[in-house]
Protein backbone atom coordinates (compact mmCIF):
# COMPACT_ATOMS: atom_id res chain seq x y z
CA UNK A 1 0.00 0.00 0.00
CA UNK A 2 1.35 3.19 -1.04
CA UNK A 3 0.91 6.49 0.27
CA UNK A 4 0.35 9.39 -2.50
CA UNK A 5 -0.83 11.91 -0.20
CA UNK A 6 2.65 12.09 1.98
CA UNK A 7 5.35 15.31 1.01
CA UNK A 8 7.89 16.94 2.76
CA UNK A 9 10.56 15.01 5.06
CA UNK A 10 11.17 13.56 8.55
CA UNK A 11 14.30 13.95 10.18
CA UNK A 12 14.43 10.86 12.34
CA UNK A 13 17.15 11.52 14.82
CA UNK A 14 18.02 14.61 16.84
CA UNK A 15 21.61 14.27 16.69
CA UNK A 16 24.52 16.54 16.13
CA UNK A 17 23.81 15.27 12.27
CA UNK A 18 20.28 15.42 12.18
CA UNK A 19 20.10 19.06 14.19
CA UNK A 20 22.87 20.04 11.26
CA UNK A 21 20.49 19.14 8.46
CA UNK A 22 17.75 20.58 9.89
CA UNK A 23 19.03 23.94 10.57
CA UNK A 24 20.38 23.89 7.25
CA UNK A 25 17.25 23.37 5.65
CA UNK A 26 15.22 25.69 7.25
CA UNK A 27 17.95 28.80 6.33
CA UNK A 28 17.51 27.63 2.60
CA UNK A 29 13.80 26.93 2.84
CA UNK A 30 12.39 27.78 5.83
CA UNK A 31 10.77 25.09 8.25
CA UNK A 32 7.54 24.19 5.81
CA UNK A 33 7.06 19.99 5.44
CA UNK A 34 9.75 19.17 7.95
CA UNK A 35 8.81 17.43 10.97
CA UNK A 36 11.57 15.65 13.23
CA UNK A 37 10.72 12.27 14.90
CA UNK A 38 13.60 12.06 18.07
CA UNK A 39 13.17 8.97 20.67
CA UNK A 40 13.91 11.45 23.92
CA UNK A 41 10.96 13.49 24.50
CA UNK A 42 13.22 16.52 26.09
CA UNK A 43 15.26 16.59 23.07
CA UNK A 44 12.31 16.21 20.51
CA UNK A 45 10.59 19.20 22.71
CA UNK A 46 14.09 21.37 22.44
CA UNK A 47 14.10 21.05 18.68
CA UNK A 48 10.36 21.63 17.90
CA UNK A 49 10.58 25.00 20.44
CA UNK A 50 14.19 26.28 18.84
CA UNK A 51 13.09 25.43 14.84
CA UNK A 52 9.31 25.75 14.64
CA UNK A 53 8.86 22.01 13.08
CA UNK A 54 6.32 19.67 14.60
CA UNK A 55 8.13 16.85 16.85
CA UNK A 56 5.99 13.92 15.80
CA UNK A 57 6.03 9.36 16.37
CA UNK A 58 7.43 6.95 14.05
CA UNK A 59 4.64 6.40 12.52
CA UNK A 60 2.97 9.81 11.63
CA UNK A 61 6.10 10.44 10.63
CA UNK A 62 6.65 7.71 7.84
CA UNK A 63 2.53 8.67 7.16
CA UNK A 64 3.20 12.18 6.62
CA UNK A 65 6.74 12.32 4.85
CA UNK A 66 7.59 10.98 1.92
CA UNK A 67 11.24 11.19 2.39
CA UNK A 68 13.04 10.15 5.59
CA UNK A 69 16.17 10.77 6.71
CA UNK A 70 17.77 8.33 9.07
CA UNK A 71 19.80 10.03 11.36
CA UNK A 72 20.84 7.87 14.20
CA UNK A 73 23.64 6.36 15.06
CA UNK A 74 25.07 3.11 13.78
CA UNK A 75 24.30 1.21 16.87
CA UNK A 76 20.42 2.40 16.79
CA UNK A 77 19.42 1.44 12.87
CA UNK A 78 19.05 -1.64 13.63
CA UNK A 79 15.38 -0.89 16.34
CA UNK A 80 14.78 2.10 14.03
CA UNK A 81 14.72 -0.21 11.02
CA UNK A 82 12.59 -3.15 12.67
CA UNK A 83 10.10 -0.22 13.85
CA UNK A 84 9.76 1.01 10.48
CA UNK A 85 9.46 -1.89 8.64
CA UNK A 86 5.67 -1.66 8.84
CA UNK A 87 5.37 1.75 7.97
CA UNK A 88 7.17 2.16 5.04
CA UNK A 89 6.67 1.17 1.48
CA UNK A 90 7.99 1.72 -1.66
CA UNK A 91 6.35 5.00 -2.11
CA UNK A 92 8.95 6.26 0.50
CA UNK A 93 12.67 7.00 0.02
CA UNK A 94 14.64 6.31 2.84
CA UNK A 95 17.82 8.45 2.97
CA UNK A 96 20.59 7.00 5.44
CA UNK A 97 23.59 9.01 7.28
CA UNK A 98 24.10 6.14 9.95
CA UNK A 99 28.09 5.78 9.17
CA UNK A 100 29.16 2.45 8.29
CA UNK A 101 25.54 0.77 7.49
CA UNK A 102 25.06 -0.26 4.17
CA UNK A 103 22.12 -0.26 1.79
CA UNK A 104 21.84 -4.33 1.63
CA UNK A 105 21.14 -4.05 5.50
CA UNK A 106 18.68 -1.23 5.49
CA UNK A 107 16.91 -2.63 2.34
CA UNK A 108 16.92 -6.28 3.92
CA UNK A 109 15.03 -5.15 7.12
CA UNK A 110 12.56 -3.27 5.26
CA UNK A 111 9.39 -3.82 2.42
CA UNK A 112 10.77 -5.02 -1.02
CA UNK A 113 11.01 -2.41 -3.62
CA UNK A 114 12.00 0.29 -0.51
CA UNK A 115 14.49 2.97 -2.38
CA UNK A 116 17.16 3.74 -0.11
CA UNK A 117 20.17 6.60 -0.45
CA UNK A 118 22.73 5.84 1.83
CA UNK A 119 25.22 9.48 2.76
CA UNK A 120 28.43 10.04 4.48
CA UNK A 121 27.90 13.65 5.91
CA UNK A 122 30.44 15.85 8.15
CA UNK A 123 29.62 18.20 10.92
CA UNK A 124 30.69 21.19 9.00
CA UNK A 125 27.26 20.93 7.84
CA UNK A 126 26.68 22.82 10.64
CA UNK A 127 27.78 26.06 9.20
CA UNK A 128 26.85 25.35 5.66
CA UNK A 129 30.25 23.55 4.75
CA UNK A 130 29.65 20.03 5.29
CA UNK A 131 31.23 17.02 2.72
CA UNK A 132 28.44 14.88 1.97
CA UNK A 133 28.63 11.72 0.15
CA UNK A 134 25.78 9.62 -1.76
CA UNK A 135 25.74 5.90 -3.11
CA UNK A 136 22.16 4.31 -4.64
CA UNK A 137 20.96 1.20 -2.81
CA UNK A 138 19.58 -1.25 -5.35
CA UNK A 139 16.58 0.20 -5.68
CA UNK A 140 17.08 3.29 -5.86
CA UNK A 141 17.62 5.68 -9.04
CA UNK A 142 18.65 8.78 -10.46
CA UNK A 143 15.62 10.67 -9.65
CA UNK A 144 16.52 9.36 -6.07
CA UNK A 145 19.93 10.58 -6.31
CA UNK A 146 19.22 13.98 -7.48
CA UNK A 147 16.56 14.48 -4.93
CA UNK A 148 19.23 13.22 -2.02
CA UNK A 149 21.88 15.56 -3.45
CA UNK A 150 19.54 18.10 -3.85
CA UNK A 151 18.77 17.53 0.02
CA UNK A 152 21.99 17.36 1.44
CA UNK A 153 23.47 20.65 -0.67
CA UNK A 154 21.56 22.67 1.86
CA UNK A 155 24.62 21.97 4.07
CA UNK A 156 27.25 22.29 1.43
CA UNK A 157 28.85 19.79 -1.34
CA UNK A 158 27.82 16.53 -2.43
CA UNK A 159 29.85 13.88 -4.38
CA UNK A 160 28.52 10.68 -5.78
CA UNK A 161 30.31 7.50 -5.71
CA UNK A 162 29.91 3.55 -5.72
CA UNK A 163 28.95 2.60 -2.31
CA UNK A 164 32.00 0.39 -2.14
CA UNK A 165 34.06 3.57 -1.40
CA UNK A 166 32.11 4.53 1.02
CA UNK A 167 33.67 2.90 4.43
CA UNK A 168 36.92 5.07 2.72
CA UNK A 169 34.72 8.21 2.39
CA UNK A 170 34.15 7.86 6.08
CA UNK A 171 37.30 7.37 7.32
CA UNK A 172 38.57 10.24 5.13
CA UNK A 173 36.11 13.21 5.37
CA UNK A 174 33.24 12.29 7.39
CA UNK A 175 35.64 11.97 10.24
CA UNK A 176 38.02 14.02 8.58
CA UNK A 177 37.16 17.21 10.59
CA UNK A 178 37.99 16.00 14.32
CA UNK A 179 41.68 15.48 12.31
CA UNK A 180 41.75 19.04 11.76
CA UNK A 181 40.56 20.28 15.32
CA UNK A 182 43.54 17.93 17.05
CA UNK A 183 46.03 19.70 14.39
CA UNK A 184 44.85 23.29 16.04
CA UNK A 185 44.35 21.72 18.82
CA UNK A 186 48.37 20.80 18.73
CA UNK A 187 49.17 24.14 17.23
CA UNK A 188 47.43 26.66 19.61
CA UNK A 189 49.29 24.56 22.48
CA UNK A 190 52.53 24.67 20.58
CA UNK A 191 51.98 28.87 20.73
CA UNK A 192 51.08 28.59 24.41
CA UNK A 193 54.04 27.00 24.83
CA UNK A 194 56.44 29.79 23.02
CA UNK A 195 54.47 32.65 25.32
CA UNK A 196 51.37 33.51 23.06
CA UNK A 197 48.07 33.92 25.04
CA UNK A 198 45.85 31.40 24.29
CA UNK A 199 43.21 33.54 22.66
CA UNK A 200 46.02 35.11 20.27
CA UNK A 201 47.57 31.48 19.50
CA UNK A 202 43.94 30.28 18.45
CA UNK A 203 42.75 33.55 16.33
CA UNK A 204 45.77 33.09 14.72
CA UNK A 205 45.92 29.19 14.15
CA UNK A 206 42.62 29.25 13.19
CA UNK A 207 42.13 32.07 10.58
CA UNK A 208 45.78 30.52 9.20
CA UNK A 209 43.48 27.43 8.89
CA UNK A 210 41.03 28.66 7.23
CA UNK A 211 42.84 30.78 4.89
CA UNK A 212 44.40 27.54 3.63
CA UNK A 213 41.77 25.38 3.34
CA UNK A 214 39.91 28.22 0.91
CA UNK A 215 43.46 28.42 -0.71
CA UNK A 216 43.50 24.51 -1.63
CA UNK A 217 39.88 25.05 -2.97
CA UNK A 218 39.97 27.79 -4.77
CA UNK A 219 43.56 28.42 -6.00
CA UNK A 220 43.58 25.43 -8.27
CA UNK A 221 47.10 24.34 -7.10
CA UNK A 222 47.95 21.12 -5.50
CA UNK A 223 48.65 21.31 -1.92
CA UNK A 224 52.22 20.29 -2.35
CA UNK A 225 52.81 23.27 -4.49
CA UNK A 226 51.15 25.73 -1.73
CA UNK A 227 53.16 24.35 0.49
CA UNK A 228 56.40 24.55 -1.75
CA UNK A 229 55.58 27.91 -2.17
CA UNK A 230 55.70 28.83 1.87
CA UNK A 231 59.11 26.92 2.11
CA UNK A 232 61.51 29.07 1.78
CA UNK A 233 65.08 27.06 1.54
CA UNK A 234 67.01 27.24 4.62
CA UNK A 235 64.04 28.36 6.27
CA UNK A 236 61.70 28.47 9.13
CA UNK A 237 58.85 26.74 7.37
CA UNK A 238 61.39 23.54 5.74
CA UNK A 239 62.86 23.48 9.73
CA UNK A 240 59.26 22.65 10.64
CA UNK A 241 58.34 20.16 7.97
CA UNK A 242 61.68 18.34 8.62
CA UNK A 243 60.68 18.11 12.25
CA UNK A 244 57.15 16.72 11.00
CA UNK A 245 58.89 14.09 8.58
CA UNK A 246 61.05 12.90 11.42
CA UNK A 247 58.04 12.19 13.91
CA UNK A 248 56.60 10.11 11.11
CA UNK A 249 53.22 12.58 11.36
CA UNK A 250 52.46 11.74 7.33
CA UNK A 251 52.56 8.07 8.27
CA UNK A 252 51.18 8.44 11.43
CA UNK A 253 47.89 10.22 10.03
CA UNK A 254 47.92 7.44 6.85
CA UNK A 255 47.43 5.08 9.45
CA UNK A 256 45.02 6.99 11.52
CA UNK A 257 42.58 7.08 8.54
CA UNK A 258 43.02 3.19 7.90
CA UNK A 259 41.92 2.85 11.17
CA UNK A 260 38.94 4.67 10.75
CA UNK A 261 38.21 2.77 7.71
CA UNK A 262 38.49 -0.72 9.45
CA UNK A 263 36.10 0.61 12.25
CA UNK A 264 33.58 1.89 9.41
CA UNK A 265 33.51 -1.34 8.06
CA UNK A 266 33.23 -2.98 11.78
CA UNK A 267 29.91 -0.74 12.40
CA UNK A 268 28.69 -1.92 8.85
CA UNK A 269 28.80 -5.45 10.03
CA UNK A 270 25.18 -7.11 11.35
CA UNK A 271 25.60 -7.02 15.12
CA UNK A 272 24.22 -10.40 15.47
Amino acid sequence: MTGTGRRGLAIIGGGKIGEALLSGLIRRGGPDGILVCERSPERAAQLAERYGVPAVELADAAARARVLLLAVKPQDIDVLLARLAGVVDEGHLVVSVAAGVPTTRIEAALPPGTPVVRVMPNTPALVDEGMSVLSAGSNAGEPHLDEAEALLAAVGRVRRVPESQQDAVTALSGSGPAYFFYLVEAMIDAGILLGLPRTLAADLVVQTALGAAVMMRDSGEHPVQLREAVSSPGGTTVAAIRELERHGVRAALMAAIEAAHARSEELGRDSS
